[in-house]
């Protein structure tokens, strides 16, 4: 669906800007025009180049690579709208970063996942869309409209070009067992846990597969890959199950440390990531790696938005 509005515009922080002319191609819409700098004592300057008084804007940033700094980029580009006078300001994150940090782990530590909603809210966003949020109740941090994407229907076309059928879905995750649920509806086929202990925040122990996957194709899904510590760990657990063959499936390829080494060297054959963070080289000359657009699920989003229909099936 595509608009043609001359009162909606797409405003594209640094962090990804060529997701943003995709989104802003398959919308049909205008992408602002805006001056981002950073001043020799490190702090950032915006300017928006053209009125957008009482127009709808919408703009794109994932908070992930540097987080901080594209927080605060989010933010004051924000600012400059409001003080631009923008009639409504969406701000479309495919990627909410500190969405881990989304309650106390022990005594005195912090929420930042909300701390993060009270920001952007208190910027000025009067709607967010996101994608795959790990924690769902981020949601409910915001006391304005947050809609949470789901990049599986995409991911799972490409399936039919692996070849691959007859699989059960398995995540490495108690936290994503509703993800999991999701991808076996999808697909018809049942899904299964594999009950994980992280020893550190790099280090994963994998503790009981819940279920059989001997002689079986196993889809491994979860919403974030990190340090890959987790992910490869479940597909060696598979594969001492007895899997045969192991695809990997995740929304979100932040990709830190050594993670491409280790799903190289992992039983995973192939891993299809969306484009939610813009990949590094290194993980772009993976040739396990297979990244697909979810540019689409963001247009119709902004679609959906400006013509009040309804983003999902009901």
């Amino acid at each position: 669906m595509k608009t043609t509005d001359d009162h909606l515009f797409l405003f594209a922080g640094t962090s990804h800007p060529a997701l943003a002319q995709e989104i802003a191609v398959n919308a049909g819409i205008k992408l602002g025009k805006i001056a981002i700098t950073e001043f020799p004592d490190g702090e950032t300057g915006v300017e928006i180049l053209h009125s957008v008084r009482g127009c709808d804007v919408f703009v794109l940033q994932t908070v992930a690579r540097n987080p901080n700094h594209y927080l605060m980029e989010l933010l004051i580009i924000i600012d400059a709208l409001i003080r631009a006078s923008a009639k409504s300001i969406t701000a479309v994150i495919p990627y909410y970063g500190y969405c881990r940090q989304d309650r106390k782990t022990s005594t005195r530590v912090p929420i930042t996942a909300k701390l993060v909603a009270n920001l952007i809210e208190k910027a000025g966003a009067n709607h967010i869309v996101s994608m795959d949020l790990h924690a769902p109740q981020v949601q409910g941090f915001f006391d304005v409209p947050v809609d949470d994407l789901q990049a599986y229907p995409v991911l799972l076309e490409l399936l039919k070009d692996l070849n691959f059928n007859d699989f059960i879905v398995v995540t490495p995750d108690i936290g994503s067992v509703k993800l999991a649920r999701a991808y076996a509806n999808r697909s018809g086929v049942e899904y299964m846990i594999i009950d994980k202990s992280r020893t550190s925040a790099t280090e994963v122990s994998v503790l009981n597969l819940y279920g059989d996957v001997k002689g079986k194709n196993v889809l491994l899904i979860d919403d974030i890959c990190s340090t890959a510590g987790t992910l490869v760990a479940a597909a060696k657990a598979c594969q001492e199950g007895g899997a045969k063959r192991i695809v990997a499936m995740i929304t979100h390829g932040v990709f830190v440390d050594e993670a491409i080494e280790k799903i190289e060297a992992s039983p995973i054959e192939v891993l299809v990531v969306s484009n939610t963070i813009p990949l590094t080289k290194k993980a772009l000359s993976c040739k396990k790696i297979i990244v697909i657009s979810v540019a689409k699920l963001f247009s119709k989003a902004i679609s959906c938005i400006m013509t009040g229909e309804s983003m999902f099936s009901e």
